[in-house]
């Protein structure tokens, strides 16, 4: 049975050259179960990320082509559409009048979201906390937020029908 992954990922900045990939968060499905993995700091690796999508058919990602997917290939070294089939969602909202950032067509489709108050200048922020003073709080939340990405991407792409 195909197993189809949804990918996000959260940075320092969007310019790989002088940010760093501080979380990778993955959900994997198949027919029988879904698990979340989540890759922080010095356990993002492209074994690792490798190891986890091993045997995924389709990966899933929202502005992944132009975001995602270059920012890994620039920070790991493995060019994640050579490898897997990629459907980036952005375009598909495009094709059906939904624009702007994910949490914009989340909003404008009515999925819901548990932490409101996180957006991509926070994430940098909580990494910080975490990377200089050690709190794991800060840590919780980040991965929370990135959590809420991956899941939400199943939601809108089974509302999408794609």
């Amino acid at each position: 049975m195909p197993k189809k992954a949804y990918l996000d990922i959260e940075t320092t900045g969007l310019n790989p050259a002088n940010s760093e990939l501080t979380v990778i968060g993955i959900m994997i499905e198949d027919d029988e179960e879904q698990e979340i993995i989540q890759l922080f700091g010095k356990d993002i690796t492209a074994e690792e990320l490798l190891d986890y999508l091993n045997g995924v058919d389709t990966l899933y990602t929202y502005n992944g082509k132009r975001f995602d997917l270059p920012f890994i290939k620039a920070k790991l070294g493995i060019d994640l559409e050579k490898i897997f089939r990629h459907k980036d969602l952005m375009y598909s909202c495009w094709k059906n009048n939904l624009y702007g950032g994910l949490k914009v067509v989340e909003r404008n489709l009515g999925i819901g979201r548990t932490i409101t108050d996180v957006d991509g200048y926070k994430a940098v922020q909580l990494w910080r906390n975490y990377e200089r003073y050690g709190s794991y709080e800060s840590l919780e939340k980040l991965l929370e937020y990135n959590k809420e990405d991956v899941l939400n991407l199943k939601v809108l792409r089974e509302m999408l029908g794609v």
